[in-house]
């Protein structure tokens, strides 16, 4: 997240020799299946307080999130008080009267977990206090607070290289002995697919998502991205191969019931949920439509996200509007969402014969003439097999999704 302050970063050099030899390590068995649950930027920005974010857990709760899979609730930039004499960062007595310990008591008796947000530079992206020089001091607190999550910022790190401070802070929460999930925020700028997977449970890789299909908004020295900018960097970057159980590609939380259209909140989910993205919501859970909640809560596309097996889609086919994304699962079955990103209703026959799947990186190989699949819908419930052509009409930036389960 970026809303004022210019991102700057410095490229890695031959620090990753060094990284093998670390004493510390991040905490295990807690990023098996991408996490999933709630953030408050997207919806709140700075206006963040005690009561609302226990609002915010009961919804979770009462809306169903939570027996769907979420369990994280996740306080954002702008928690944050000043620093006491020995340098102990405080909670803003204003907005969080009873202490971050009493609210994390609350949250977890909810069966959720808490999150919070700090900062690898001096200042955070709002110009609190950031972590710089105080990494070990501000886990520790963490830790005596009850935090379950971290979500660590890129702002303000002029001149600091990113593997060292990521690492510092890492080599921190282990050091508080509280299991804490890590989630690295550098916006994707120094490569961090090709570095933090021994460093932190996942790592943003791209720049801030805007609830749009396919835009960009320009903040003057940056751009926040709509959902097709996002799947396009993805694409170009090839990350797939970087990402797996315990280390995820982080394309941003997402914006479904943020102001775009059913089907493209629809999309969006899907999307995310087959690319192994963290599914953190930014809508306000107390005041969502139905058709927010229904989306948000398919558990059919969540345990696309869920799989054990922990592959990430890749696109299958990019025939202009028509893009197709395939994704293994275990006991050999397999997703395969159908996205039209155009304008138009989208006419289309997928020949199961002709289109043979093939995914070097897990070693796949399928020919639909030698094996029979068959297959669900995961939105509409239709169900049939790949013995004929499969005859589609997809409304203009809506998805298809079918889970293929080997025929008996």
């Amino acid at each position: 997240m970026r809303k004022t302050l210019i991102k700057t970063g410095v490229l890695c050099g031959a620090v990753l020799l060094s990284l093998n030899a670390a004493a510390e390590q991040k905490f295990e068995g807690l990023a098996d299946t991408p996490p999933m649950g709630w953030n408050s930027w997207n919806t709140f920005d700075c206006d963040v307080d005690e009561t609302m974010i226990r609002e915010m857990a009961d919804a979770m709760v009462e809306t169903g999130m939570r027996d769907a899979g979420y369990e994280y609730i996740n306080i954002d930039d702008c928690w944050h008080g000043e620093r006491d004499e020995e340098g102990n960062i405080q909670v803003s007595e204003e907005h969080f009267p009873s202490g971050m310990k009493a609210l994390a008591d609350y949250v977890h008796s909810k069966g959720l977990k808490l999150g919070i947000y700090s900062d690898a530079g001096y200042t955070t992206c709002a110009g609190r206090p950031g972590s710089r020089g105080y990494e070990y001091q501000d886990a520790r607190t963490y830790a005596e607070w009850g935090i379950d999550y971290l979500k660590y910022d890129w702002c303000d790190t002029e001149n600091i290289n990113p593997v060292g401070a990521y690492t510092t802070m890492r080599d921190a929460l282990h050091k508080a002995g509280r299991p804490i999930y890590y989630s690295i925020c550098e916006w994707g700028d120094n490569q961090p697919w090709e570095w933090a997977q021994d460093i932190g449970h996942s790592w943003r890789a791209t720049g801030d998502i805007y609830p749009c299909w396919d835009c960009a908004y320009n903040w003057g020295s940056w751009s926040s991205l709509g959902v097709l900018k996002i799947l396009d960097i993805r694409k170009d970057l090839r990350l797939r191969q970087y990402a797996g159980p315990g280390h995820w590609n982080d394309y941003d939380m997402m914006e479904v019931g943020n102001g775009m259209t059913e089907a493209e909140d629809r999309s969006h989910f899907s999307l995310w949920a087959m690319l192994n993205s963290p599914l953190i919501t930014g809508n306000d859970l107390r005041s969502m439509s139905d058709t927010t909640r229904k989306i948000l809560t398919n558990k059919e596309i969540i345990a696309l996200n869920q799989d054990p097996r922990g592959v990430e889609a890749m696109r299958y086919i990019d025939a202009g509007d028509l893009n197709v994304f395939l994704k293994p699962l275990a006991n050999d079955e397999l997703a395969l969402l159908f996205l039209n990103r155009g304008d138009d209703v989208l006419k289309y026959t997928h020949d199961w014969q002709f289109n043979i799947v093939k995914d070097d990186q897990v070693g796949l190989e399928i020919n639909f003439n030698h094996k029979r699949f068959t297959w669900k819908d995961l939105w509409k419930g239709g169900k049939g097999n790949t013995d004929k052509p499969l005859k589609l009409e997809i409304p203009p930036h809506d998805v298809v999704v079918l889970r293929l389960t080997p025929a008996q």
